[in-house]
């Protein structure tokens, strides 16, 4: 378990020459239509083991001197207050922690474009932010018809009617807080404005999912479905490559979709196209930099189990999931032939709780070996197993207490009689600061907390929903967590 099976290193070195040649290919000038997520693609650290979550970064900084960013966001989704699930942050907020994680990193932003924009709408307002910020702003404008007028789309009516964004490098990298944003029509709108003006450019995809070079149904690909059954997006062997080239290769529907519509722009922008399928747009080298197929394979495996209890809760919180997206994720159980037996934890909290008679969490370390933790006067169960793990991994003897109660009731009586709590048991960050301070005296304590790093890539489960508080401990420690959908209580409200 956490074995690296994917080189990062040469995933970085192979993508940034890609790159490079795809921007000589276009005579120096290229739009590149980035999908999924850039400083924190956990998705991708989780199915290739040795994948850095901020990889993607790196692979840019090695192209910093010629790259520039515009970040799209939808009109449609400020007016919607739309969130992003994994940060829990409107879309508008997330532009703004884009443009100083860009910054942060060392890469240059060069505007925001608002697409799909109307003058009487609150994009208005986060123009106007924007822009209080110093931070250029450009708007385009829907397209009645689009993608599929064509005529109206190349046309000073269509295209025409938006911003020109000026730019002054050779790589313009157009990203967006999630997808919808109108990433592409940024990009063909510039192509067709570039043309205009006498510029020459290109357009591209930077692609991580689906891997085109591996099976339709290889594990990489099935758990990237898992990851956007709420999309409904399909994977499929392109037919346009298999036509031109007589080989198969993995992309998906709506990238097969939409490109004889795309084909038929590049014709009539530069005459003919530069591309002969929707797979020859993209740009991803993953699947020359796997160094373990079992062991992602394994990885990608236990992905689909957790997207599907994540479906699950989702559904019993009443915050998304649909019947549809869950009939989905057990069907790509079913193809790759998952089980939920997979999961050690999932048994071991199961049992936990039959013995304990109360809610327990269960957590794989590294070498296998699997710890669990049960509910008590003074900890839930989440924070128990959480000490349990550390004392494990630092070889402390199960009988030791780290925290003494002494530390642990003044606490609770703080949460219960003035913060307003009816719960007492210590929450997993109150228990970390608890271990931490008892770490600047304690020596066993300071071991544990030695240990936090090696929970990274950690599987853990719970038999009960927990609060927004532990799930987000977890997700920073970077355990893969999952939970039954069940609350702990049968009350009609649950405080997250």
């Amino acid at each position: 378990m956490n074995k690296p099976c994917f080189d990062n290193d040469e995933y970085i070195k192979l993508q940034s020459e890609q790159i490079s040649k795809r921007i000589s290919k276009f005579g120096g000038k290229l739009y590149l239509e980035f999908g999924g997520k850039m400083f924190d693609d956990y998705h991708a650290s989780r199915v290739l083991p040795g994948f850095r979550p901020d990889g993607k970064v790196k692979m840019f900084l090695n192209l910093k001197e010629d790259a520039e960013i515009v970040i799209a966001i939808s009109a449609d989704d400020i007016e919607r207050n739309k969130v992003r699930g994994d940060l829990g942050i409107t879309y508008d907020a997330d532009v703004l922690r884009l443009i100083d994680a860009f910054r942060s990193a060392g890469l240059y932003v060069g505007s925001v474009v608002i697409t799909r924009y109307e003058e009487n709408s609150p994009a208005r307002i986060f123009r106007e932010k924007l822009e209080k910020l110093g931070i250029k702003v450009y708007v385009h404008y829907n397209i009645d018809g689009y993608p599929n007028n064509i005529d109206l789309i190349l046309s000073e009516e269509g295209f025409g009617k938006n911003d020109y964004i000026i730019t002054d490098h050779s790589l313009i990298v157009v990203t967006a807080p999630g997808p919808g944003s109108g990433k592409m029509a940024v990009c063909l709108s510039q192509i067709y404005q570039d043309n205009l003006h006498g510029i020459k450019s290109g357009y591209a995809k930077f692609e991580t999912f689906p891997v085109w070079n591996l099976p339709l149904k290889h594990p990489l690909n099935l758990a990237y479905e898992a990851a956007t059954a709420d999309l409904n997006d399909v994977n499929m062997i392109d037919p346009f490559h298999l036509e031109a080239y007589g080989e198969q290769a993995v992309n998906y529907n709506r990238d097969v979709e939409v490109f004889p519509i795309l084909n038929s722009s590049f014709e009539r922008i530069f005459g003919k196209s530069p591309y002969n399928s929707p797979t020859d747009m993209g740009v991803n080298m993953i699947g020359y930099c796997i160094n373990d197929e079992q062991g992602v394979a394994l990885s990608c495996r236990r992905e689909i189990i957790r997207r599907y209890y994540k479906a699950l809760c989702a559904q019993r919180k009443d915050v998304g999931a649909s019947p549809e997206e869950i009939y989905k994720l057990e069907l790509l159980m079913k193809q790759a032939n998952v089980s939920v037996d997979e999961r050690p934890v999932i048994a071991a909290a199961k049992e936990k709780q039959q013995l304990s008679g109360g809610p327990a969490v269960a957590i794989e370390l590294p070498d296998g070996r699997v710890v669990t933790g049960k509910t008590s006067n003074l900890l839930g169960a989440a924070s128990a197993a959480l000490l349990n793990a550390l004392k494990m991994l630092a070889g402390i003897d199960d009988k030791v207490t780290m925290i003494s109660p002494d530390i642990i009731s003044p606490i609770q009586d703080l949460k219960v009689n003035h913060m307003g709590n009816k719960n007492p048991r210590l929450h997993t960050d109150e228990t970390l600061i608890a271990l931490t301070i008892c770490a600047a005296n304690d020596e066993t304590a300071k071991k544990a907390v030695m240990q936090l790093e090696n929970l990274k890539g950690c599987e853990a489960h719970s038999t009960v929903l927990l609060s927004a508080v532990d799930e987000n401990v977890f997700r920073c420690l970077g355990v893969n967590l999952t939970c039954e959908p069940v609350y702990q209580t049968a009350e009609l409200f649950h405080k997250e």
